[in-house]
């Protein structure tokens, strides 16, 4: 019988709600604030130089998830980017 595994996308999706959330608890600590997307623009560089320092690590989803979220608020609140 050949191997299966049977709704493993459920797996990945536990994983990488896990990698997101400790991302963001560790940015939330790191700058004392209650939600990523009160990070400041130059918070926000701040963690991007450091993402692309580990772009092949397996938190890399995590950080690119944060900020692609603290954009998007952004964005859709009309507030300044830079």
């Amino acid at each position: 019988m050949a191997f299966e595994w049977d709704r493993m996308h459920k797996w990945e999706d536990n994983h990488e709600r896990a990698i997101i959330e400790d991302v963001e608890e560790y940015i939330c600590e790191h700058y004392d604030i209650d939600s990523t997307v009160e990070m400041t623009p130059e918070q926000y560089i701040e963690v991007e130089k450091f993402w692309q320092e580990y772009e092949f690590s397996i938190m890399s989803y995590g950080f690119r998830t944060v900020l692609e979220n603290w954009t998007n608020y952004r964005e859709e609140e009309g507030l300044d980017l830079e």
